[in-house]
């Protein structure tokens, strides 16, 4: 196998582009095609080709590892995990010759063992690796912020590599391949509309791009979510919402004609666009899937103003979060309807012309969580609702039209997916009562009688069987059709018969009420003595997705866990199902506002890296992530720091108290129940202690300083001297605390027997998850604010008390504003005097 060699790094620590030794190698092995999943004739589904690009010879359990990563992340989000079935995956395992992409800005070292990514080594973008597609950053070799990976052009000095093509460019070599090595197993061509490749190229770099062709970088914590932005582009015709082109640079505001997208817009009242019937005028007014409400939202289509979109943040806008109710609209019609074919694929008795004493059937795709609709009429009159009807019984003259309407019930009296009853079929006006989702039939009624047929029992289709199905799935069977009778169909839970009166093709489990753990359903064909059969293994048992946090300053008391910090924390979520093997998805949600996929956090290894929030966010490459503030999660980086006044201005930084719920979702599907935690995040800092006493202790003086009260327990009285500074952690104290004067006081997960007086302090006062059994007085304080844009634009704050009790009389006056408790409500058991009289101001 051939090996990168660096040359020489340059001064000033950057590095050169190297040259490269190629030395002798074995052949490189050809290119592996495996079915990932194969659930009807390609000709009828969607089909997903994911290719791996820069994983050498040795890597590619790496890279089947990333396939299992990106596809849990696509079955877990809607409307993928719904109309999985709709869906055939195969994976081309493709040896490359160098390891990683070329110009990647953050090229990492090879690890020795190919199993595992990289060293975490930097060797820079690199212009020169020979890799099976040819994937480069596009300018990525000058441009650090560069991550759109395209495929690029034969590498340089290609004449002397090996392979059948070695000068061949990567849309070349991508042809090759498919036309090679994949289609002929699929039996469709390279350019049919409904086939969907994906590169995935090797690297922890955050990067790729849309269309057909689309991209995602494998290690990059973001990597399966890169892939769902783009397949969201190129398979749902929907557009960018964030507010950029380039990340670094505020263009001015749109000023142009209503944009071409179905979701963006220049309307800027919503009465209004419910008046013209305008767009997403249907879902004004909703929760949004992706959190927050649906409305116009300012900022999208690549501007920071001027274009409004649907809601606060989509997968569209900010990678992590769902597709709104819009986006799923339009992704699921351009599922049911495969792509641009625009049709529900129906199969149906096959002749126009049928024996009146016959057997006329339809199939079409099957949802994961809900049945189509069979809907028979003759002269306007409804004669059956199965998907199989039996003409002999009805008796019906020679000569009588029979239709049949098949329909995904995705409309507002159904599962109420799609709310636009249009029978249009264009990209981005597929209405529930069109042929994406409605398809009929027609038949003549003959004078001839069916032919009798000889015993035959055949399941021609099913629910995948490849890995368990989840407990709430509606597992299907497709069967032969003899022209004169219907074969039945026979369900075993366990071994046990589950009543079918109705002969029906499908089992909602849904339904059933099953134990904890793995069952086993059977379906089987039985016609006259002749039998087939088919089984799955449900999976019962719900994933987990356990929690670690940093330490807090202190923690609250109550029925759910209630750290408190300054600034921010960090979140570990560790999934785990009892199916081994298989990666398992988790999320979080932050005060409700649509859930988030885990993935570590951005630009760092996984999974040992945590999420982590803080008031205002971690910018990484120009944007931000794990923002408490106002605008979500995500943002571009300029956008917290637009004038207040801006459309998109006033970001507001997110002090305060939170709630986090976090689940997993398993491979089969099942949505494991959420845990919950609320966190409460104050401004400041402790001081540096300049002198830490712990254990027991007659007497406290500060004097100067820094005194830290850690794990202490004082028998007597703690008195501050002006200018000092005491922090108080996890101690006791019998006698009264006294500070005036004081520079700083801080007092958490602390019981204070007697009297607490804090006057005069001139910097910081902040109590948090603490216990007065005296009386608290705080008076004449002087907070000095730690954040000058939060005092700014929420209002300044006073002293902090938050999460405590305290149980004697609590007096608040003269400080320089009310004190406030961040959301972490206080007990206060006997009289409140001042400022304190009434309820204390929780910041938002």
């Amino acid at each position: 196998m051939r090996r990168l060699l660096l040359a020489a790094f340059v001064t000033l620590g950057l590095l050169a582009t190297p040259s490269i030794a190629y030395a002798a190698a074995d052949p490189l092995p050809d290119p592996k095609v495996t079915p990932i999943q194969v659930t009807g004739p390609a000709a009828e589904r969607l089909n997903l080709v994911i290719l791996g690009d820069g994983y050498q010879a040795d890597q590619q359990s790496l890279f089947r590892a990333d396939v299992d990563r990106n596809l849990a992340v696509m079955w877990a989000t809607e409307p993928f995990r719904s109309y999985r079935d709709y869906i055939n995956v195969y994976a081309v395992e493709l040896a490359s010759i160098d390891y990683g992409v070329r110009c990647d800005p953050d090229g990492r070292v090879r690890s020795p063992d190919g199993t595992i990514r990289d060293t975490g080594e930097r060797e820079g973008p690199i212009d020169a690796k020979d890799t099976a597609l040819r994937m480069i950053f596009q300018n990525g070799c000058a441009d650090p912020l560069a991550r759109g990976v395209v495929y690029g052009d034969a590498p340089v000095g290609c004449q002397t590599h090996p392979g059948p093509a070695p000068c061949e460019t990567g849309n070349q070599a991508l042809n090759r391949i498919l036309d090679t090595y994949v289609t002929p197993a699929l039996g469709i061509p390279r350019g049919a509309q409904n086939l969907q490749s994906l590169a995935i190229f090797n690297s922890f770099t955050y990067g790729g791009i849309g269309g057909t062709s689309a991209t995602t970088s494998g290690g990059s914590p973001q990597g399966p979510l890169i892939s769902l932005h783009e397949i969201g582009h190129s398979l749902g015709t929907l557009a960018d919402e964030y507010p950029y082109s380039s990340r670094d640079v505020v263009r001015p505001c749109y000023t142009g004609a209503e944009p071409s997208s179905f979701h963006h817009t220049v309307y800027t009242d919503e009465q209004k666009m419910i008046a013209d019937r305008h767009k997403w005028f249907r879902w004004l007014g909703e929760e949004s899937l992706s959190g927050g409400r649906i409305g116009l939202h300012e900022g999208g289509g690549t501007y920071p103003c001027g274009q409004r979109r649907p809601s606060e943040h989509s997968m569209m806008r900010w990678l992590g979060f769902d597709w709104d109710q819009i986006g799923r609209e339009n992704m699921v019609a351009r599922i049911t309807g495969l792509r641009n074919a625009g049709q529900m694929v129906v199969r149906s008795t096959p002749a126009e012309s049928v024996p009146r004493d016959g057997v006329l059937w339809a199939e079409a795709g099957r949802p994961r969580d809900h049945e189509l609709s069979f809907t028979w009429r003759a002269g306007g009159r409804v004669i059956g609702a199965d998907q199989n009807l039996d003409l002999a019984a009805l008796d019906l003259p020679v000569g009588t039209a029979v239709e049949v309407e098949v329909r995904d019930p995705v409309g507002p009296d159904g599962t109420d997916w799609v709310r636009n009853p249009s029978t249009n079929n264009a990209a981005a006006d597929s209405g529930f009562n069109g042929p994406r989702f409605v398809q009929k039939r027609s038949f003549v009624l003959s004078a001839e009688s069916a032919t009798r047929s000889q015993p035959a029992a055949e399941i021609t289709a099913s629910t995948q069987t490849a890995q368990p199905v989840a407990r709430d799935e509606v597992v299907f069977v497709e069967t032969n059709h003899p022209a004169d009778r219907i074969v039945r169909v026979s369900w075993a839970l366990d071994g046990r018969p589950v009543a079918n009166p109705a002969n029906r093709r499908t089992l909602d489990l849904g339904g059933k009420r099953l134990s904890t753990g793995n069952h086993t359903l059977t379906a089987t064909v039985t016609d006259r003595g002749v039998t087939d059969s088919v089984s799955w293994t449900i999976d019962n048992t719900m994933p987990t997705a356990p929690r670690r946090l940093s330490a807090p300053l202190t923690t609250l008391r109550g029925a759910v866990d209630h750290p408190v910090y300054f600034d921010g924390w960090d979140m570990w979520l560790d999934p785990a199902d009892d199916q081994a093997g298989r990666y398992v998805v988790s999320q979080f949600r932050l005060d409700g506002d649509g859930w988030f996929n885990y993935f570590g956090f951005a630009e760092r290894p996984m999974p040992a890296s945590p999420f982590h929030f803080s008031h205002s966010g971690t910018v990484v490459k120009a944007l931000t992530y794990g923002n408490l503030g106002t605008g979500g999660l995500s943002k571009a980086a300029f956008e917290q720091e637009l004038p207040d006044d801006h459309p998109s201005g006033g970001f507001v930084p997110g002090f305060g108290t939170h709630t986090v719920e976090h689940r997993a979702i398993d491979p089969a599907g099942n949505v494991g129940p959420a845990g919950s935690y609320r966190a409460t995040v104050l401004p400041g800092a402790s001081p540096a202690c300049t002198t830490t006493l712990t254990g027991r202790q007659p007497t406290v003086v500060v004097a100067t300083g820094v005194t830290c009260l850690t794990g202490a327990t004082v028998r007597g009285a703690v008195t501050v001297k002006p200018g000092a500074s005491l922090v108080v952690r996890d101690s006791r104290i019998t006698g009264a605390v006294n500070a005036a004067g004081a520079r700083a006081v801080q007092i958490f997960g602390a019981t204070v027997v007697g009297a607490t007086r804090l006057t005069g302090t001139t910097r910081d006062v902040t109590i948090a998850g603490s216990t007065f059994k005296g009386a608290l007085t705080l008076r004449d304080n002087t907070q000095v604010t730690a954040n000058e844009r939060y005092s700014r634009l929420a209002g300044a704050y006073g002293p902090i008390l938050a999460g405590s009790r305290v149980t004697g009389t609590l007096t608040c006056t003269g400080s320089n504003a009310a004190v406030a408790d961040f959301g972490a409500a206080n007990q206060v058991l006997g009289a409140g005097i001042g400022d304190c009289g009434e309820p204390l101001q929780s910041r938002p």
